[in-house]
């Protein structure tokens, strides 16, 4: 989840650890303030950061990124778990 006051850098430095952890799908999307006890949105990510942030990982070598502002843990969670477990290449 991203718009709470990230930089760019972090996202990429948590990507790589998830990669390096055995990581093979990533999803980011967009914090969204449910309430408002909750923390409120530092920043609307634009669409365009969001497919460099799923550039980057596909690079580091994600199998699958999934990257938008409407993009929650459970996007596609079915297509993703079947793609997931198929041998790679």
């Amino acid at each position: 989840m991203v718009g709470l006051g990230e930089t760019e850098a972090e996202v990429h430095e948590l990507l790589d650890d998830l990669r390096t952890a055995g990581t093979a799908v990533a999803t980011i999307g967009q914090y969204l303030q449910p309430t408002r006890r909750n923390l409120p949105v530092t920043e609307y990510v634009e669409p365009r950061q969001f497919e460099r942030y799923r550039e980057y990982g596909l690079a580091a070598g994600f199998r699958m990124v999934f990257s938008g502002p409407l993009v929650r843990s459970s996007y596609m969670a079915d297509f993703v778990d079947a793609e997931a477990r198929r041998p790679a290449c």
